[in-house]
């Protein structure tokens, strides 16, 4: 992946080693008593939050709100301590990060203006272990997500080599290329927000009725972040020739790695389809490159009736 030439992103704010911590961040409670998900739902839902979703807090409280919890969690907007440095960091990793977050910034900033609208960029924020958002704590084995009252994403870099060491999802140079699309997966997210789609969703999945509607549902968004960053892709290789020979495989490979029927059946040796939240390896896989070879955003329905996923 060439990203030499990519602007350096001044909205990352760098918080590692400051463990994430601080007086007045924002956090939820988990729910207890009758209704409540079990704390082995919790746990479940936090180690598939690990493979490039939204925060867990997101899917625990999809989750209660389907379940009939009486104590379903709500968001809390806290103000938290500022970030300890902001702008682009000075480290290779820190680079390379804000490298590909002001590439979105730019790719998405154009996207937006050809449709006549103003792209409003969130703030990547860089965290060691644990960190506070408006949409609680959440530690690094959450994997990165995207907080959206926050409008920030929240990433701990650890997670490129767990991705290399224990979801072998990438080798080599094309690590690069799959680490700046679990990046722009999150900008997906954000996209999502900012056009309403995320809210829209979650009513939805209020009034579905049951868990396993209401995960349906999630999976169709998660694969539409990855559609939008097969936009970003496709629109950075036009505009900055960006990719190289073998990344889109590695991105294609991550994919598949991070599927929930992969991920299911490395952990417990079947799958249970009716309780995928991110969808298969092959519709991962699918819909990133309906994304990179459309380059378009309407080619990224996931929510239309007769798409097939």
């Amino acid at each position: 992946m060439r990203w030499d030439d990519f602007r350096r992103s001044d909205n990352v704010e760098d918080d590692r080693g400051g463990g994430g911590f601080g007086g007045g961040g924002g956090g939820f409670n988990l729910p207890v008593g009758g209704g409540g998900l079990g704390i082995g739902t919790v746990v479940v839902l936090g180690l598939i939050g690990w493979a490039l979703g939204i925060d867990p807090a997101l899917l625990i409280s999809g989750a209660e709100m389907v379940n009939g919890g009486r104590q379903s969690q709500q968001y809390e907007r806290r103000v938290d301590r500022p970030a300890q440095r902001t702008g682009a960091p000075s480290d290779q990793m820190g680079n390379f990060v804000a490298a590909v977050l002001g590439n979105t910034e730019d790719t998405w900033g154009k996207v937006f203006e050809t449709a006549g609208q103003q792209y409003r960029a969130p703030r990547l924020r860089l965290f060691t272990g644990q960190v506070s958002s408006a949409c609680g704590m959440a530690s690094s084995a959450s994997g990165p997500f995207y907080c959206p009252p926050d409008r920030r994403i929240f990433l701990d870099t650890s997670f490129f080599d767990e991705m290399r060491s224990r979801f072998r999802a990438c080798t080599g140079k094309g690590c690069e290329f799959a680490q700046a699309y679990v990046i722009a997966h999150e900008v997906g997210h954000h996209v999502q927000n900012l056009l309403g789609i995320l809210p829209k969703a979650r009513e939805a999945q209020q009034a579905a009725g049951d868990r396993a509607a209401a995960n349906r549902i999630q999976v169709r968004v998660e694969l539409q972040a990855d559609c939008f960053a097969g936009i970003w892709a496709n629109q950075s290789n036009q505009r900055w020739n960006s990719i190289e020979p073998g990344d889109i495989e590695a991105a294609l490979q991550t994919a598949a790695a991070i599927g929930d029927d992969r991920l299911q059946k490395q952990a417990r040796g079947y799958v249970v389809p009716d309780s995928f939240t991110h969808g298969t390896s092959a519709q991962r896989q699918r819909w990133f490159t309906t994304g990179f070879k459309a380059g378009k955003v309407s080619a990224c329905n996931t929510f239309a009736a007769n798409t097939q996923l």
